[in-house]
């Protein structure tokens, strides 16, 4: 059953929330419960300022605005200005960004857009003066085939239909292209998360980016490479400042986060000075 078919199936015949398994009791195209829906919050606690990731020592120190910063931006500097996200890339919106991915539950973009438009609010009073440009993380034309639809498009627009008429933000999903099949950059080490994501990415209309600020979106911001590497070919082509966006964001458990770090570390490297 395709995924269009499964979500009408849905509507009409609810069953069981697809992550809890709890009986559904109202009509929806989305297939999961309020309860569910409603623990999905945003992240809490100290995070970095500049990418967002969580601070573990309350002695991290502060940036050039009094705001903390994590060691891996503290020794080198992103592409990008500011990353931010809405919640943890874990448990419920986990599953929820899966069901949209890999099971086409479309209806799930409307609910994720919801969460991106409230990471894009936390860096709207960051933005300078004129449109901001928004641009989607692309997918290979071979996995857009596959899938039917770039689940980051499809999340940025839905985010963009809850701002006001006559917003600053616009969305252009053609001025950056993916013309290289990559891997999951999941258990790669640094080298090969190096290699796997070079070359892969384009800027295609150097013309209509140049001199503009540019909003990156995403569905999940895990290592950076990939948002890093985008910002750098769009800085490259004369964006004059990246901001990025994201639904969910991995977030390191503490014993994990000096290895983590380390491992991260050659993909921002790569992105800033590549």
């Amino acid at each position: 059953m395709s995924g269009v078919a499964e979500s009408l199936f849905a509507t009409l015949f609810p069953s069981d929330c697809r992550l809890c398994g709890a009986p559904l009791i109202n009509i929806s195209r989305l297939p999961v419960c309020e309860e569910c829906l409603s623990a999905m919050r945003p992240i809490a606690g100290g995070v970095c300022s500049v990418c967002g990731e969580r601070l573990f020592s309350p002695y991290a120190f502060s940036g050039e605005q009094g705001e903390p910063s994590c060691g891996l931006c503290r020794r080198l500097e992103p592409p990008f200005a500011k990353a931010t996200a809405y919640g943890s890339y874990d448990g419920g919106l986990r599953d929820l960004i899966h069901l949209l991915k890999y099971e086409q539950m479309r209806p799930a973009a409307n609910v994720l857009g919801r969460m991106l438009a409230e990471a894009i609010a936390d860096l709207e009073s960051s933005f300078g003066e004129g449109k901001v440009l928004v641009v989607p993380v692309p997918l290979h034309r071979s996995k857009l085939r596959q899938r039917g639809f770039n689940q980051s498009e499809l999340i940025a627009r839905a985010a963009l239909k809850l701002k006001p008429a006559g917003d600053r933000l616009v969305l252009n999903a053609n001025v950056l292209e993916r013309r290289r099949e990559t891997q999951s950059q999941t258990g790669l080490t640094r080298h090969q998360r190096r290699d796997n994501i070079r070359g892969a990415f384009a800027v295609t209309r150097p013309d209509e980016v140049a001199g503009r600020e540019t909003l990156l979106v995403d569905d999940v911001f895990t290592t950076g490479t990939t948002v890093s590497e985008c910002a750098r070919l769009l800085r490259r082509a004369g964006v004059s400042k990246v901001w990025v966006a994201t639904v969910a964001r991995t977030l390191k458990a503490d014993a994990a986060h000096a290895e983590v770090e380390s491992e991260v570390e050659a993909g921002m490297r790569m992105a800033a000075h590549g």
